[in-house]
């Protein structure tokens, strides 16, 4: 009890300190405002003109689509993450020694980061974006399951944060982990559902998308978000994909402990 007594405190303050520094960049956050509206009124023009006067496509409506990217825009100021950059950082630079020889270990230290990140994000970003979704563009963007959803995108939120930790410690084996971004961001943008729907996939590729960390991130949130009764190739009811949701972080927590053990061995701190 006192440990995790201990733990709560540290992560507080470390959150708190974290939002009150990134609160001196409150107009970068509130320029990143318009991000997600310009990208949902490009996904507007551009899936008008698909679905033509097609009453649905690959099992979903104009209106559920129009709704899942708004959801998508919405969650992507939630989960946002810049882990595996400032890990590489203090990788090539030698500071991570410092977090090495501290108590707290490093990742819960920069998951608190990301919390304290996260909430000025949710200020600043998601509810003047939520705001604009429903009295300007008049779209029915709140949560069809609430309590499903919040606890979705909280899996997304850890999610993300675990396998952007996990691409930071490349690192300690590359020095610069800034290609492995990349690639992994590609991916991403395509196979997390950002681009389109997963649904527009063939079964197979849904398939093999279940044994992938992007769809966990993005597609299952925003579905479950818009509160779809057949989520993915199974047909999985939002418990169901949720449930799922969580078994896949857990492996990711899972695989990141390891990962680090292995990563530590190779840090030498001499710096870049």
């Amino acid at each position: 009890m006192n440990r995790l007594k201990r733990s709560f405190t540290v992560c507080k303050a470390v959150a708190f300190v974290t939002y009150k520094e990134w609160s001196a960049y409150r107009t970068h956050s509130l320029v990143s405002v318009f991000v997600g509206p310009v990208y949902f009124i490009v996904q507007y023009f551009i899936w008008s003109a698909i679905y033509g006067g097609a009453g649905s496509l690959a099992g979903l409506e104009f209106s559920e689509t129009i709704r899942y990217f708004g959801a998508s825009a919405l969650i992507g100021y939630l989960t946002m993450d810049f882990a595996d950059w400032n890990l590489q950082m203090l990788v090539r630079t030698g500071k991570f020694l410092t977090f090495a020889m501290r108590p707290v270990h490093h990742r819960f230290f920069a998951l608190s980061q990301k919390f304290g990140h996260r909430v000025l994000g949710f200020f600043f970003e998601f509810l003047p974006c939520l705001l604009i979704f429903m009295l300007l563009f008049r779209i029915d963007i709140w949560p069809q399951q609430f309590l499903w959803t919040v606890l979705s995108v909280a899996l997304a939120f850890l999610m993300n944060f675990y396998v952007n930790y996990c691409l930071g410690m490349t690192a300690f084996f590359l020095v610069k982990a800034s290609g492995v971004r990349v690639m992994y961001q590609l991916f991403a943008q395509i196979f997390s559902g950002a681009l389109l729907p997963l649904n527009f996939f063939p079964e197979v590729v849904q398939k093999i998308m279940l044994f992938l960390p992007f769809q966990y991130t993005n597609y299952i949130p925003a579905m479950v978000w818009t509160g779809s009764e057949s989520i993915g190739t199974l047909g999985l009811s939002i418990p169901q994909a949720v449930l799922l949701q969580a078994v896949a972080v857990g492996i990711m927590i899972v695989f990141s402990e390891l990962l680090y053990r292995c990563s530590i061995k190779r840090f030498t701190a001499v710096g870049a």
